[in-house]
């Protein structure tokens, strides 16, 4: 297996090397001028976020669901110390999943399970709740399995009583989604379910062998643990016990860690604990470190984490937009009073080179703030895919869930709308077409649930910027629930850094000799991630279709819940 991903990285690097070889003049010179905005905007970012410097060659972009639960199945069977795992929710039917934790808890005597989910989701009623499944973990190995159930703190006085199981997730989830063992970890957009690992699209991300980043996301959750319900057999607990908000349900018992604070006044709690969190990693970073990611050496990447939590006042994404647009903004000026024979034959105008942003979302619901930013910089062209109708997961489901593929077809429509009216006021960069594209994800029998952005100088380069995680990039990532997302900074190439002139250390050239076709190819890890993340857009790109919601009939029904409700879909 290890022989055959190495070949295939070669082959990679091989077509890279044909490529870059006949680059367009265009691409080259968008390249070129995007490079001080990068470099700045890195900086800049870096001021606010915590950040690890990855070598490129140690990140693997995944494309399929069965490779994701392959990978994770590895990381579990290969585990020694810890496993620390963060989903909404693990489905009912996970039996092989249940077993090789089981598995490997016995056969490593020193090893740690750690979960962290969503208390309402995980709790469902029914014999299947991922609360009634981990309890036989709990009483096989009860001092080294650690579940945690997050629960929001804004569903509670009669709302908590009334509202139906199925639809106490509108307040608010635990949403993050982190996969790790020992010092590997996927950052993913899935959840822990078979559709998730069969035929249901997302991203996944995996990094191995990095002990910082996998501490970072260790830490996070079990900053989390002391504010969220420990889930453990009802005969573990006593009719006794001094916490009056701990429960018993069904056969297992919820208990309530802090005995000081109740489960419903931890909003400003939160606040503390998360921002403290970053603040933490972000000035106590050593300083020879924190110059390496500065510098970040030709083979590394820069990789920020992002924490939204917009109802506990956490708003790190808002942030990151509002920073990497602004520089745009500035690239944009830039290119404007460049002199015009710097522009190289062939490059007549700016709308020819100007940076492309691919946005992605399986619940399109774009918040407001990031509406205002797309529209209000035409000098991006932003591609977005969303899912179709069929797409949705909800498609076909009955009672009022069934509406929801009409209620974001709904949204679609008078995003649509607002785009056109912006066009109108902005028409420099295509005489009144708006700079935005929406197109819809349908492939039969799958369903759709990516999400994240690729940033690229040009529609003719590869990308250099991706944030990809667990936001919908909606108004409920935005306000509602708990995301952790990363932002990953990718040099465009060797001969094109974005360093500094600092005191970096160069990663050696590995050459290989291939007389069949060159003389000698340079593998570049850089470049072969660049890669990974170009060909990840153009693979999803390949089912989609140009948006047809304007032709789609929306009963008014479906309108009036959208109103009541817009903000939690």
């Amino acid at each position: 297996m290890l022989l055959s991903f190495q070949s295939a990285v070669l082959r990679s690097s091989f077509r890279l090397y044909r490529l870059r070889s006949t680059s367009s003049p265009s691409s080259t010179c968008a390249i070129r001028k995007f490079l001080p905005i990068l470099h700045d905007f890195t900086a800049e970012l870096g001021q606010h976020q915590p950040s690890f410097s990855v070598p490129a060659s140690r990140i693997r972009i995944l494309s399929q669901p069965s490779e994701f639960y392959s990978m994770l199945l590895d990381m579990i069977n290969s585990a020694e110390k810890r496993i620390f795992l963060s989903s909404l929710y693990i489905g009912a039917s996970e039996n092989e999943l249940i077993s090789a934790l089981a598995h490997q808890l016995a056969e490593k005597q020193s090893l740690h399970l750690y979960l962290q989910l969503d208390l309402n989701r995980s709790t469902r009623p029914g014999p299947s709740s991922t609360a009634t499944i981990l309890l036989p973990l709990l009483r096989a190995f009860p001092d080294r399995v650690h579940v945690s159930l997050f629960r929001s703190p804004s569903l509670r006085g009669i709302m908590a009583k009334i509202v139906p199981p199925r639809f106490n997730e509108g307040w608010g989830t635990w949403h993050a989604k982190i996969y790790g063992a020992d010092n590997d970890v996927i950052i993913s957009g899935a959840n822990l379910s078979k559709d998730y690992f069969t035929n249901r699209r997302d991203r996944y991300i995996r990094f191995t062998a990095q002990r910082h980043l996998s501490d970072y996301c260790f830490n996070f959750l079990q900053e989390i643990t002391p504010l969220s319900y420990r889930l453990l057999p009802a005969e573990a607990t006593t009719q006794n016990n001094p916490n009056t908000h701990s429960y018993v349900r069904e056969d297992y018992a919820l208990v309530w860690p802090d005995r000081d604070t109740h489960p419903h006044h931890i909003v400003e709690k939160i606040h503390r604990v998360l921002t403290s969190f970053q603040e933490k990693h972000c000035h106590n970073q050593e300083e020879g470190r924190k110059e390496e990611i500065v510098c970040a050496s030709d083979d590394n990447i820069i990789l920020f984490p992002i924490i939204q939590a917009g109802q506990f006042s956490v708003r790190e994404e808002e942030r990151f937009f509002q920073l990497l647009f602004g520089y745009l903004k500035k690239a944009a000026m830039r290119a404007a009073f460049a002199p015009v024979g710097s522009l190289p034959a062939g490059v007549s105008s700016i709308a020819q080179e100007r940076p492309l942003m691919d946005v992605t979302s399986g619940y399109f619901n774009l918040y407001k703030p990031y509406q205002k930013l797309f529209f209000a910089h035409p000098q991006v062209a932003v591609r977005i895919v969303a899912a179709s109708p069929k797409a949705n997961g909800f498609y076909g489901s009955q009672g009022i869930s069934g509406r929801i593929p009409e209620g974001y077809t709904f949204l679609e429509q008078k995003f649509m709308k607002a785009a056109k009216r912006m066009a109108n006021m902005f028409s420099r960069f295509g005489s009144g077409h708006s700079n935005v594209e929406l197109s819809e994800w349908e492939k039969s029998g799958w369903t759709y649930h990516a999400k994240g952005l690729w940033l690229s100088p040009s529609a003719e380069s590869s990308p250099v910027l991706s944030l990809f995680g667990s936001t919908n990039l909606n108004s409920r990532s935005a306000d509602i629930d708990t995301e952790l997302s990363f932002v990953m900074i990718i040099p465009p190439s060797r001969s094109l850094s974005i360093s500094p002139p600092l005191k970096c250390r160069a990663a050696a050239n590995l050459v290989v000799k291939d007389s069949g076709e060159a003389d000698s190819l340079v593998m570049d890890p850089v470049a072969i991630l660049r890669e990974q993340l170009a060909r990840e857009v153009a693979d999803l790109r390949k089912d989609v279709k140009p948006w047809q919601g304007d032709s789609r009939k929306v009963r008014w029904l479906t309108k009036v819940i959208v109103w009541l409700v817009g903000n939690k879909l």
